[in-house]
């Protein structure tokens, strides 16, 4: 596969951005290739910059369910755009977003936008503590929830493939009310609550872990959570970033019929664009300034033209629904093909999936928490990536990411990808 101009424009990039990409695990270092510079996309379809064509189960690292540029979006968001793209001041799609966003979440009464994830996710930290008066919070090994200072600790993400605990530039001072226990383990989970249970402002939990790899909840873990985080009178907030219109259309709490308080949101509410939200129960949300004490702003929050990409967004997979039973089953047929091909030419392989999310770990172990995840081979890892990018197949450069189905990934598509997984498990055969 031919990547002079990916290669040009990467040590191009090198001279004027750190690592020549504006997101680490973009620079492919842990699978120790040059990165595609992308120029278009279109359905389930990447173009580079020397006119390769890749079937793309990144999807902008999950927020494109509907695929690449698709036309009742980009329609959207030119007739924003041409309204203006930025105020600074409330417009009418503002509230219509929201009220989508309430009616579809079973936890959310009240919401705020901002213009990411990270920002979402400290904001809503912020609530909590305000909320409670009090300091701690706990996180599980292995969860990212974005890169602001407290959290940065026992992440996975990027952090996991380069093989980072935490980051340099964030003081002690900065984490020590943070508190961590394994993903999944309710003993661990109850033992922290007896010792500071009183003290936790807020439990925040990817509700499907996807920063490790995918990992699923065990069926009491997240019950466990609800039980303790009432109990104790702690904040409990959903991080479903990676999982909110995903997993289903009611996210992860109508998927798994739990409630949390606090909820954060991610760029599937923006159609892939720059956005994010927190939101939940009214008599939390309504310490948010300017109705109470807890300051947050921005002046790019409720952009209209990410509100409008997001209205058509939800609105598509409101009124069709059959797109998660189909974006599902075609993520059904990728899990038995690993499954088969890895028991077929006894490469060692566990399969996680969630709807239509799913990571492939190269161990023999049960991958149920971050330990688990850890015991992955991630220069075999290295080998199929590379072996499925040369046959036209984009999945994430790092182990520790998930692979996404969206509603443009055609029959055709799917078919060809398992043939791919064949060819590369057939070359890694022992």
């Amino acid at each position: 596969m031919n990547m002079d101009q990916s290669t040009a424009l990467f040590e191009k990039a090198k001279q004027v951005i750190p690592g020549g990409v504006n997101s680490p695990v973009r620079a492919f270092l842990s699978v120790g290739m040059t990165p595609p510079f992308i120029r278009s996309a279109r359905g389930a379809r990447l173009k580079d910059a020397d006119g390769n064509e890749y079937i793309d189960y990144v999807c902008s690292w999950g927020p494109l369910i509907l695929g690449h540029a698709r036309e009742e979006v980009i329609d959207a968001i030119r007739e924003a755009a041409a309204d203006g793209t930025s105020f600074g001041a409330p417009t009418e799609r503002e509230i219509e977003l929201a009220e989508l966003i309430c009616s579809a979440l079973p936890a959310v009464e009240m919401v705020r936008m901002v213009n990411s994830g990270t920002e979402a996710v400290m904001s809503a930290i912020r609530l909590a503590r305000g909320f409670t008066g009090r300091k701690k919070i706990l996180k599980f090994e292995g969860c990212y929830h974005g890169h602001s200072d407290a959290l940065l600790v026992e992440a996975g993400s990027g952090l996991l493939t380069l093989s980072l605990s935490s980051s340099a530039g964030v003081p002690e001072e900065f984490v020590k009310h943070t508190l961590t226990v394994p993903y999944n383990d309710c003993e661990k989970l109850e033992t922290i609550f007896e010792a500071a249970g009183a003290e936790l402002a807020a439990v925040i939990v990817e509700p499907v872990a996807g920063n490790m790899g995918v990992v699923k909840p065990d069926s009491q873990f997240l019950r466990l959570m609800r039980r303790l985080t009432e109990k104790y009178g702690s904040v409990l907030i959903f991080d479903e970033v990676i999982t909110g219109f995903r997993v289903s259309f009611h996210g992860a709490q109508g998927y798994y019929g739990i409630s949390p308080d606090l909820t954060v949101l991610g760029k599937i509410i923006g159609g892939g664009m720059p956005v994010g939200a927190y939101g939940g129960r009214k008599d939390i949300m309504r310490l948010v300034a300017p109705l109470g004490p807890v300051y947050q702003a921005g002046t790019l929050s409720g952009n209209p033209v990410a509100m409008a990409a997001g209205i058509k967004t939800l609105q598509i997979l409101k009124d069709n629904p059959a797109i998660y039973r189909e974006i599902d089953d075609k993520a059904a047929q990728l899990e038995k093909a690993l499954i088969d091909f890895s028991d077929k030419y006894r490469i060692p392989l566990c399969v996680n999936r969630v709807g239509s999310l799913l990571s492939a770990f190269f161990t023999d172990e049960t991958v149920t928490d971050y330990r688990t995840a850890k015991t992955a081979d991630t220069s075999r890892f290295a080998t199929f990536f590379s072996t499925m990018f040369n046959q036209g197949i984009y999945i994430a450069p790092s182990q520790f990411e998930a692979m996404f189905i969206s509603g443009a990934h055609s029959d055709a598509d799917i078919k060809q990808t398992i043939a791919a997984i064949e060819k590369s498990f057939a070359g890694m055969q022992p």
